[in-house]
């Protein structure tokens, strides 16, 4: 089959560790031919179907030189969304006005007949982190607000807190305060924009220290490994990006049954994968724009994420 990735730009792609790079591996590897493009490269005309301006790739296996494209910028050939077999949004976060207007037009190509993964409608309708608030019970103590007296409130009660932007990624612009409350008036009006943005507060959680776990959801079922990202030296934040440390490890029992309890939730509306964050007993964040860690994965354990997955929309695809 013909598979469009909608990703960033292929060449900047860090292939040893880049998930989407293990899902094109995987499928060339089944005989699928691939395609690619970025989100820019979309465009729907009047009277027209939802196209885009694509590549036809294909890996070479070399680690440098890793695709070769039969065509280049800007001789892009344009392709109907619905004239492919499976459309894979891929574009890594963070979710902004761009992404969200991709998302409609994904929706539009889907009414003309593509088959689009994840779904468009639940990639917005999922925000990553206001999406844990559907399922109190599997998470911690956690406020939304723009509020300044709900944030002074919440840690009074709290003691230990967590503060982040709703819009953040890779660990960014995440601040810890102690029960000294030091510099917490200044650091929620500096993610509060003075009341004009929405931020997330969180009780603290100490089992940090053992990572903040990946737990990847394909079809509905975990993948029997997470990894756990580990905070290193002085830092709060596991997220690779900020240097935390990446470790395999077999699903915990708490992890499992969050899974499980998500699982087909998050299927029947349309998320093929999706990649749960977990800090000991409790879900905090629930990604569903481009769920990473196949790789990491893979090196550790041997366990196929990506093969796990190319089954999974196969099978979807029947």
């Amino acid at each position: 089959m013909n598979i469009l990735f909608i990703a960033d730009p292929l060449e900047s792609f860090k292939t040893y560790k880049d998930s989407t790079f293990a899902m094109m591996r995987e499928a060339q590897r089944r005989g699928h031919q691939l395609m690619a493009c970025e989100p820019k490269d979309l465009m729907w005309q009047r009277g027209g179907r939802v196209t885009a301006y694509v590549r036809d790739i294909t890996l070479t296996g070399d680690a440098d030189d890793w695709f070769v494209a039969a065509q280049q910028a800007p001789d892009e050939r344009p392709q109907a969304l619905a004239e492919v077999d499976a459309v894979l949004m891929r574009k890594d976060p963070p979710f902004d006005s761009e992404y969200f207007y991709a998302t409609h037009l994904l929706g539009q190509a889907q009414r003309e007949g593509a088959r689009v993964f994840n779904d468009p409608a639940a990639l917005r309708n999922h925000p990553e982190k206001l999406a844990i608030m559907e399922f109190p019970e599997l998470i911690a103590p956690t406020l939304v607000t723009r509020d300044a007296a709900d944030v002074r409130r919440f840690h009074e009660e709290h003691g230990d807190i967590i503060l982040k932007p709703l819009d953040g990624m890779g660990g960014m612009g995440i601040f810890r305060v102690g029960a000294d409350g030091l510099n917490l008036g200044s650091i929620t009006e500096t993610l509060n924009r003075h009341g004009a943005q929405s931020l997330m507060v969180q009780k603290f959680l100490p089992s940090i220290a053992q990572g903040d776990k990946r737990v990847l959801l394909i079809g509905g079922k975990p993948v029997p490994y997470s990894l756990a990202r580990i905070p290193q030296g002085s830092e709060i934040r596991g997220n690779l990006a900020a240097g935390g440390k990446g470790v395999a490890q077999p699903l915990s029992a708490r992890d499992r049954e969050i899974a499980e309890a998500l699982g087909p939730v998050l299927l029947a509306r349309g998320l093929l994968l999706v990649g749960l964050d977990i800090i000991g007993e409790h879900l905090t964040e629930i990604n569903v724009t481009s769920p990473t860690c196949f790789q990491e994965i893979f090196d550790q354990t041997g366990c196929d994420v990506a093969a796990l997955y190319l089954e999974a929309l196969e099978a979807a695809l029947a």
